[in-house]
């Protein structure tokens, strides 16, 4: 006998829509408008559902034909806000607006009564300047500071240098979006870029076609990278897989000091991922931080693990960030998503035995001593707040000033991380990528802006018409007038205006173009074809001269302060 199968009759589906059929504002691929199932009563009550019997009797035909044929089902698609969830009105950006959720409080500064479009701090601007005092002790290392250092410190300072124009790139040149660059302690040429997807990339960037991507390091994120300070030809780089590799540039060969999931995924309250990282060569150590809030160390010549894992955060909190001081190197400056970012003697690492605790309003990106003399500390925050301490010899309670920038970012982002300039002597140029959009003749543009710690005003703000992503990661070389920028795949290559003429007349300021994206680029461009085979990371890159107006940078209407 045949299987008998059971007739079914799909209900009819009717879908109500907006008047308005315009797109979501949002330039979030992964958002999607919610779909939201209405009864049939409350369909009825809104006029969207359909009925058989106006008066509201029920016979026993219509409850026979009610058997045979389903309900009509009423499926709203109705707009929502993004922020709060509730329908009415929209927030996000719209080209390069961004509109505020009315619920909520100004997007940039978190403060209510405004727009982020009316907003006082609508760039980088100063909020308040506080003086952070000296505590009236005599501080040894206060007096090894004044008496050493601040003589080195001159005290007129010097006109800032700013790349401002983009001399070379490689586009798309990482299968994901790049997380962190490192420039080479020697070669003044090389640079390291570490990407999602766990791949490590080496780029001579002024012979811009030499290039190689590692993919067998590790298997995602790379969010750290430190050079060997003994040897220049190895680097270390900590991964969210909860390894930590040491890498030879030359051989591509890697080899895994510390993992931290020697069992796989068992889930994710025991999967451990490794974010900050810095190296300590006084002391011949490479220090890891976890997101669990614990502290490692490897011995640089052993290429072991030495003593145990120290809880310097709250439990169960990220470590994003560590630095050590460049001249007192038992300092250790870390920073987590507890909304601390915590000073401690590396003498004496015990869970709370901290030096100072600096308090911030939310989750804290990054935190660096200043690079010459290691007496000041920038922070970054989730709050759309850069937060200095002049002194970490003075008051630390309260920061000696809060600039509010726009970098609180979604989900889909590399965090930004505000850098200081090593090449400074002042102590007070710092750059990081904005979130929140310009409108720059028509173009929705995120500029790269440099800031002065010291009066928390904006010196420059540097784009390029051709880069339309946001830039988030950001690395000034520490020898040379160059900054290197990670927008989404691709790197670019910043020199300023007068150096990067130069290069160009010697025809040497090239783009690489890899893989499917030559093709996009051309015709983008020239309106042309592209015939070669685009084999994934096999790139085909094409040289050309940057024309004058597709490489010359926008510049910020303010002049760079002297």
């Amino acid at each position: 006998m045949a299987p008998q199968t059971r007739r079914m009759a799909f209900p009819k589906v009717v879908i109500e829509r907006d008047t308005d059929s315009e797109q979501s504002s949002s330039d979030d691929e992964d958002d999607v408008d919610e779909e939201e199932n209405i009864p049939q009563s409350e369909s009825d009550a809104e006029g969207g559902g359909v009925t058989e019997n106006g008066s509201g009797e029920k016979d026993e035909e219509d409850m026979d034909s009610k058997k045979q044929r389903k309900v009509p089902i009423t499926i709203s698609l109705k707009k929502v806000c993004k922020v709060c969830k509730k329908p009415g009105h929209e927030a996000g950006f719209k080209g390069a607006t961004y509109i505020d959720c009315p619920m909520k409080p100004c997007f940039l500064c978190k403060m209510p009564g405004h727009t982020t479009m009316t907003c006082p701090h609508r760039v980088a601007t100063e909020y308040g300047v506080i003086p952070a005092p000296l505590r009236n002790t005599h501080n040894p290392l206060e007096y090894v500071f004044q008496r050493q250092l601040r003589p080195s410190i001159p005290p007129i300072k010097p006109a800032y240098v700013i790349p401002d124009r983009v001399c070379c790139a490689v586009i798309r040149y990482h299968s994901r979006r790049v997380t962190c660059l490192e420039f080479h302690p020697t070669k003044n040429n090389i640079l390291l870029s570490g990407d999602k997807k766990g791949q490590v990339g080496v780029w001579d960037f002024e012979k811009v076609h030499e290039k190689m991507v590692y993919a067998n390091i590790h298997t995602c994120i790379v969010n750290n990278m430190r050079f060997n300070p003994s040897n220049d030809g190895m680097v270390y780089a900590a991964s969210s897989d909860g390894t930590i590799s040491c890498t030879d540039m030359e051989t591509g060969i890697s080899s895994s000091l510390l993992n931290l999931n020697p069992d796989g995924w068992q889930g994710p309250s025991s999967w451990r991922m490794l974010y900050g990282m810095d190296v300590n060569s006084e002391k011949h150590v490479v220090l890891i931080a976890d997101n669990f809030g614990f502290l490692y160390m490897i011995d640089m010549r052993s290429n072991n693990k030495c003593g145990e894992a120290v809880l310097i955060h709250k439990k169960g909190s990220k470590v994003v960030g560590l630095h050590c001081n460049p001249v007192h190197p038992e300092l250790l400056l870390s920073c987590g998503n507890d909304h601390f970012a915590r000073i401690w003697d590396m003498r004496r690492l015990e869970a709370g035995s901290s030096l100072s605790d600096l308090v911030h309003k939310r989750v804290v990106n990054c935190a660096y001593f200043s690079p010459l003399s290691g007496s000041k500390i920038l922070t970054t925050a989730q709050d759309n707040r850069l937060r200095v301490w002049d002194s970490v010899f003075g008051n630390l309670d309260s920061p000696s000033r809060e600039i509010v920038h726009s970098h609180d970012f979604n989900r889909h982002l590399t965090p930004f991380r505000a850098e200081w300039d090593p090449k400074d002597p002042s102590e007070s140029l710092a750059v990081i990528g904005r979130y929140i959009s310009e409108n720059y003749n028509g173009a929705a543009l995120h500029p790269i802006d440099f800031i002065d710690v010291s009066t928390g005003q904006l010196v420059a703000e540097v784009m390029d018409p051709n880069i339309t992503t946001i830039s988030p990661v950001n690395k000034l070389h520490p020898r040379d007038d160059i900054l290197a920028s990670g927008s989404s795949r691709s790197l670019f290559i910043w020199k300023p205006k007068e150096k990067s003429e130069v290069v160009e007349q010697k025809d040497e300021g090239k783009i690489v173009i890899c893989g499917s994206a030559e093709k996009k680029f051309k015709r983008r461009f020239w309106g042309g074809s592209d015939d070669s085979d685009d084999d994934g990371f096999k790139s085909k890159g094409k040289n050309f001269k940057l024309k004058k107006s597709q490489s010359k940078a926008a510049h910020c209407p303010r002049k760079v302060k002297r």
